[in-house]
């Protein structure tokens, strides 16, 4: 491909993370582009044409913007499917449904516990914010019932939407890893025998390992 495609946004924010690492896994090359968000830059005029709610990531390939992580990876599935690990996002109807399925589930279930647990344990303490004990105890019951449902899933199958590792399992990597590794959470996953060993191996791909170099240099 001619030029590399843009991501808007830093490493650290789990919506870019899910990005890079589809990208990784699928050999597209990219440019990482800068967006100060303490002083603003998401917010102004140049970025809302291309992400009009202001945050991030934003995504430009050639002269198409995108926004919302979960699209633009099903875009760099779609479009480069014939690069990388060619199974990310299936290759028929139900495998792709069947993955769908899950990042639904993720999106749904997962995301908006877990996102919170991240949010109050591992982002709050660093923006001098109170944590909210409540908050806190009430999506650490929520997560542990989705992690139940996961749990019994894989002990059927090695990963979420089947046995190869998918866009389903990709896209719990971000919020997982700041659960696992920055919190005193991680007991969520681990205590669960087919949820720890389901974790261990995605988490150890060589694509979210360098994701997780470029949110340290990031």
């Amino acid at each position: 491909m001619a030029t590399p495609v843009k991501v808007y946004g830093p490493p650290l924010s789990t919506a870019v993370s899910r990005v890079l690492v589809t990208l990784l896994e699928k050999d597209v090359p990219f440019e990482i582009i800068p967006v100060d968000m303490s002083k603003g830059e998401h917010k102004k005029p140049d970025y809302l044409k291309i992400q009009p709610f202001g945050q991030v990531p934003a995504f430009q390939d050639e002269s198409i913007s995108l926004f919302e992580s979960r699209s633009i990876c099903r875009y760099v599935c779609e479009k480069y499917a014939d690069r990388g690990d060619k199974g990310l996002y299936g290759t028929n109807p139900l495998e792709r449904a069947s993955i769908d399925q899950w990042v639904e589930a993720e999106g749904q279930s997962f995301g908006p516990s877990s996102g919170a647990l991240v949010f109050q344990l591992a982002f709050a303490p660093r923006m001098n914010i109170p944590q909210d004990q409540g908050v806190i105890k009430q999506n650490e019951e929520k997560l542990g019932k989705v992690l139940d449902i996961y749990e019994q899933r894989l002990g059927e199958s090695r990963f979420l939407a089947g046995d190869e590792f998918t866009f389903a399992d990709l896209s719990h990597l971000p919020n997982g890893d700041y659960l696992v590794n920055a919190t005193d959470k991680g007991h969520l996953f681990t205590s669960r025998e087919n949820v720890g060993r389901w974790w261990n191996e995605i988490s150890d791909r060589e694509s979210w390992k360098k994701v997780i170099e470029m949110r340290k240099s990031g």
